[in-house]
């Protein structure tokens, strides 16, 4: 689902946003994420924008009636007790849209209420996938919007995700002033992956496959063919193309034309390069096929991306 869809919460007034901070105040998943939020309600006002802020213990007492919800926690071997626990979680479920940030995802998780959900744990706590693998679908996202259900993975990903928030709930020009003011250029996407996130979980256990995606990361410009990746990992391409399929549910290039078009995206966000020199650089010869396997993946044209970034 599409962040686009929080947009309609906008027209609710107040619009109250309620962050459960169950780690440390000064952790940067905390601040990373808190710090956007507070700017966009002191800009917005109380009739408009309502953040809270508060502890474990201090939301079981709390009013409902929150639009947006999250557990944020930045350690998982911090625990609460089962009692406070599953009281913390009925009063998040019960706002419109409701989640985690950080180990915060991977407690809900474990709580069985994330069944068929796509979430972003963070890439450190994949050691723990083996108990929630059946509880939650991963994905190596840096945040993700399933149904009601909002997830980050946390560190400073959490400044993405809450600028994200205020973009969809506030507005782009409420996000403009937040990002000038905290000296960020470019806000990533949700489904940009975490970096480390795939070494983390499959390179021991499939060193191929990492190395295969590696190969990938690697030859942006002048992509491999799926055959030549396969012999240069040793294996054969029904082979790879298996273990794609099974660990990240994706043909080998599937994957490898969304790293492409990802990198294409940064380029054009980041860079001068005109639109043809970008598709170029992402190893696309033809510009109508650039324009439609972007437009077919993000839901714009390459074009419309850079007039964004101008527009910004």
């Amino acid at each position: 689902m599409s962040f686009a869809n929080l947009s309609g919460l906008a027209r609710q007034r107040p619009l109250r946003v309620l962050l459960v901070n169950a780690g440390e105040a000064d952790a940067l998943t905390w601040a990373g994420l808190v710090q956007p939020l507070r700017m966009a309600a002191a800009m917005l006002g109380r009739d408009a924008f309502q953040l809270e802020t508060m502890t474990p213990a201090q939301v079981v007492l709390a009013q409902p009636g929150w639009q947006i919800a999250l557990l944020v926690a930045d350690d998982a071997d911090r625990t609460m007790a089962p009692e406070l626990a599953r009281a913390v979680i009925e009063r998040i479920r019960s706002a419109e849209y409701w989640g985690g940030v950080g180990a915060g995802v991977l407690w809900l998780a474990l709580a069985g209420v994330m069944a068929g959900v796509r979430v972003a744990l963070p890439w450190a706590l994949y050691g723990d996938t083996e108990s929630i693998t059946d509880r939650a679908i991963l994905t190596q996202h840096l945040f993700e919007l399933d149904g009601r259900h909002l997830s980050c993975c946390g560190g400073a990903a959490s400044i993405d995700f809450a600028l994200t928030l205020v973009e969809h709930l506030c507005g782009a020009t409420v996000q403009a002033s937040i990002k000038e003011n905290l000296c960020i250029e470019r806000v990533r996407s949700h489904d940009e992956r975490q970096r480390i996130a795939l070494q983390a979980r499959f390179g021991a256990l499939q060193p191929r496959l990492s190395e295969a995606v590696t190969l990938m990361e690697t030859n942006i410009e002048e992509p491999l063919s799926t055959d030549d990746i396969a012999n240069l990992v040793g294996l054969s391409r029904r082979q790879l193309e298996r273990l794609f399929k099974q660990y990240l549910d994706s043909l080998p290039s599937r994957y490898y034309l969304e790293l492409r078009l990802q990198r294409a995206r940064q380029l054009l966000l980041e860079t001068n390069h005109s639109i043809v020199q970008v598709g170029l650089m992402c190893g696309f010869s033809s510009g109508s096929h650039f324009s439609t396997a972007f437009g077919a993946l993000f839901g714009n044209t390459p074009r419309e991306e850079r007039q964004r970034k101008l527009a910004n």
